[in-house]
C-alpha cells in the first residue's frame, strides 16, 4: 500500500487516545467487546492517556464498562479482548509518549489512531503522530464535533490533511451508524415508486424531530460550550436531511453518496435569526458548570430551505431539545393534498394529508399514511398508516459498525471535509447573531415561539411513545 493512502489492507492495530475517558468507557469498550464476540477483533489495542495507570487499571476499566453496558455473556471473547490490551501513559505534548506508543505497537505497521479526546487536543496529537512517523500507512478517527464554527472546522481539516490523506481521515458521527438512519438511504434508492413524489411537486413540508426527556445530566460545562444547535442539529439532523434530500448517486460507491450529500449542504440557504427559535428548560441554569445568566440553548427549532431544483420552496423544519415530553426521533414528510376536492374529506380540515413517516428511535419503522373509505354508501374515510418496516433483530450498535468500518478503510458512513464545511456555512450566521433563549417547562414540547415558526404548515408532529398507530 502506498504511504499516502488510507485504502488497502485493514488496520493492524488500534491506538485509542483518551482511553480513560467517558467516551471510551460508555461507547468504545462495549463496541470492541461486541467485535470480539463476532470474532473480528484480532489486533493489538493500545490505550493512551495522561492518567498514571497501568495495564491492570485499564483492564478493570474495560471490565466495568462491559458489565455496565449489559454484562459479560461470552467469557472467551472477553478474555480475548483483555489479552489484546496495552497501556501507554504520557503527555500528548511529549515526543517520548509517541515513541513509547511506537514500541507498544511492535510489528504493527498500519495502525488506526482513534482521537477520543477533546477537540482542542486534536492538533497536538496529529502533529505528534506525524513527527514520530506514526502517521505513515495509518488512519485517523476523529470524534465530532468537527470544529465549533466554519473557521475552526477549516483549521481542523487543514491540520488533519497536512498529515493524512482525506481517505485516511474518518470523521465519526455515531448517528450515521444507526440502522434506522442507514435505512433512509436504502429505502429511498432501492424502491422506484418513491421517485415521482419525492420532490417539490408533491411534498408540502418535511419535519425532523429528535427529542429527549432528560436534561444535560451533569454535562452542563460541556453544554455551555456547545448548545443544541452545534451539538445535535448541525451534525445529526443535517445528516438526516442530506439523506432525505440528496439526488440519486451517479454510481455504486460511497464516494458518489458523499458527493450528493455535500451538494445538499451547499444548496442550503444560510440561516437568519428569524429562522431560529432557541429555548432553555427551566432549571438549566442551576446545573453544575452552567453560568447563572446562561443564554445557551437546550432546545432549538429552525426553518430551512434547500435551493435546488428538487426542493425549491419546500420548508424543512428541524427540532431538537432536552427535557421534552418524549425521547424519540422521527421524520415526517407531508405530501400535498389532492388538487381537486372530489370528496368532502379529501382535504382534511384537521389533521394531516398523506405522509411518509420514518421512526428512527427508540424503535424503527417506515410508514405511509393514506385515506381509506369507510364501509357504507357515503364517500367518507379515515387516515390509516401502512407499516413497511419494523425493528429487526441482530442490529449492530453504531460504534461497533463504525469502528469496524474505519479499521477496514470503508468510508461509507463517515463525513467528508467538503460536507463538514458546507454544513457549518449554513449555521455560521446564527451562531452568534440570534434572539435570546426562550424559557420552557420540563416535559413540554419546548417554547411556544417554536409553534409560530411552523404554524403555516400545520404545526409540529409530536412523536408518540408507541410505535404502531391506528
Amino acid at each position: 500500500m502506498d504511504k499516502q493512502t488510507g485504502r488497502g489492507a485493514p488496520s493492524d492495530a488500534l491506538v485509542l487516545f483518551g482511553a480513560t475517558g467517558d467516551l471510551a468507557y460508555k461507547k468504545i469498550f462495549p463496541a470492541l467487546y461486541a467485535m470480539a464476540k463476532r470474532g473480528v477483533l484480532t489486533v493489538p489495542l493500545i490505550g493512551v492517556a495522561s492518567s498514571a495507570w497501568g495495564l491492570t487499571q485499564l483492564r478493570k476499566r474495560v471490565t466495568d464498562s462491559i458489565k455496565r453496558e449489559g454484562g459479560i455473556d461470552n467469557h472467551r471473547a472477553f478474555d480475548h479482548l483483555l489479552s489484546l490490551l496495552r497501556y501507554v501513559q504520557g503527555d500528548y505534548n511529549d515526543r517520548a509518549t509517541f515513541m513509547t506508543i511506537k514500541q507498544a505497537l511492535g510489528r504493527a505497521r498500519r495502525p488506526a489512531h482513534y482521537l477520543a479526546i477533546p477537540p482542542s487536543l486534536f492538533p497536538t496529537v496529529i502533529e505528534g503522530l506525524d513527527a514520530s512517523g506514526l502517521a505513515d500507512h495509518a488512519r485517523v478517527i476523529v470524534e465530532k464535533p468537527f470544529g465549533r464554527d466554519l473557521a475552526s472546522a477549516r483549521t481542523l481539516n487543514r491540520i488533519a490533511q497536512s498529515v493524512f490523506p482525506e481517505d485516511s481521515i474518518f470523521r465519526i458521527d455515531h448517528y450515521l451508524g444507526k440502522e434506522a438512519i442507514m435505512n433512509i438511504l436504502y429505502f429511498r434508492f432501492a424502491n422506484s415508486f418513491l421517485e415521482p413524489i419525492w420532490n417539490r411537486t408533491c411534498v408540502a413540508s418535511v419535519q425532523v424531530t429528535l427529542c429527549e426527556e432528560f436534561g444535560v445530566n451533569g454535562r452542563g460545562a460541556f453544554y455551555e460550550s456547545a448548545g443544541c444547535l452545534r451539538d445535535v442539529i448541525q451534525n445529526h439532523l443535517f445528516q438526516i436531511v442530506a439523506l432525505l434530500a440528496m439526488e440519486p448517486p451517479a454510481y455504486q460507491g460511497y464516494g458518489a453518496v458523499h458527493s450528493e450529500k455535500a451538494k445538499v449542504f451547499q444548496a442550503m440557504r444560510p440561516l437568519r435569526p428569524e429562522d431560529l427559535v432557541r429555548g432553555q428548560y427551566a432549571g438549566y441554569r442551576k446545573e453544575p458548570g452552567v453560568a447563572k445568566d446562561s443564554d445557551v440553548e437546550t432546545f432549538c427549532a429552525l426553518r430551512l430551505f434547500i435551493d435546488s431544483w428538487r426542493w425549491e420552496g419546500v420548508p424543512w423544519y428541524l427540532r431538537s431539545g432536552k427535557c421534552l415530553a418524549a425521547t424519540a426521533a422521527e421524520v415526517l414528510m407531508e405530501l400535498k393534498p389532492p388538487p381537486q376536492q372530489l370528496f368532502d374529506d379529501s382535504r382534511p380540515v384537521a389533521g394531516r394529508a398523506n405522509y411518509v413517516r420514518f421512526r428512527l428511535s427508540p424503535s424503527s419503522a417506515v410508514a405511509f399514511a393514506a385515506r381509506v373509505k369507510r364501509a357504507g354508501k357515503e364517500f367518507i374515510g379515515d387516515q390509516r398508516e401502512l407499516y413497511l418496516l419494523e425493528e429487526q433483530a441482530g442490529e449492530e450498535a453504531p460504534y461497533e459498525r463504525l469502528l469496524g468500518d474505519a479499521m477496514a478503510g470503508n468510508g461509507a458512513l463517515f463525513t467528508r471535509e467538503d460536507a463538514v464545511e458546507a454544513a457549518w456555512a449554513v449555521v455560521d450566521p446564527v451562531l452568534k447573531t440570534h434572539h435570546k433563549v426562550r424559557p420552557y417547562q420540563r416535559g413540554s414540547w419546548g417554547p411556544k415561539e417554536a409553534d409560530a415558526l411552523i404554524r403555516a404548515d400545520g404545526g409540529w408532529h409530536n412523536p408518540m411513545p408507541e410505535t404502531r398507530r391506528a
